[in-house]
């Protein structure tokens, strides 16, 4: 009889165990999910910014056509990339961050541009929206660090492999040499 009720207490304590690991590794899960959604809530609001930028922008340098073909255009990926996945979004994202550096660097070229107050205002939503990313990607990756490590350590790697849960990629910067290279402006 002693036997019957240490066999029971073991297949409990295996099904709490089982049960919990799961429970766990489904809030890693919805929490990078979260995040994800957080990023391209937030890449949204910046696109949808971006066409009044660029109008604002066009009054005063119309002849900077190229400028507003390329942040048009990044605008454009960046919209539909975040469907494809963060490596995806990440490639647009840098394309999008090098053509806004470009627009502001014509910005900087007309003083009178930027003492208007919809273009400080626009500017203002664009810098508040480019730190809600940051944010967001940050919060993002910490989820993915998280749900990778879970899904990788021992003994929870073998709940996550029967449940099929896959480790998550991180958002990153894919070419530090673009993001670092300083704008350049030619009249």
């Amino acid at each position: 009889m002693l036997g019957v009720w240490i066999v029971l207490g073991a297949v409990v304590l295996l099904v709490l165990f089982v049960w919990v690991t799961y429970n766990g590794l489904i809030k890693l899960k919805v929490r990078v999910e979260e995040a994800w959604s957080d990023i391209t809530v937030q890449l949204k609001r910046r696109a949808d910014l971006i066409p009044n930028l660029v109008e604002s922008v066009k009054g005063y340098a119309s002849h900077e056509k190229e400028v507003f073909e390329n942040v048009t255009k990044a605008r454009a990926d960046v919209l539909s990339a975040t469907t494809q996945g963060p490596a995806a979004a990440a490639k647009a994202e840098n394309q999008f961050e090098g053509a806004l550096k470009s627009l502001f660097a014509v910005a900087e070229a007309y003083p009178q541009l930027r003492a208007g107050e919809n273009f400080q205002q626009l500017q203002n939503e664009l810098v508040d929206t480019e730190d809600k990313i940051q944010g967001s990607r940050r919060f993002y990756n910490a989820g993915v660090r998280d749900l990778n490590t879970k899904i990788q350590q021992f003994p929870a790697n073998v709940i996550a492999g029967m449940f099929g849960f896959k480790s998550k990629e991180f958002f990153e910067v894919e070419d530090m040499a673009t993001v670092e290279k300083p704008v350049e402006v030619k009249f």
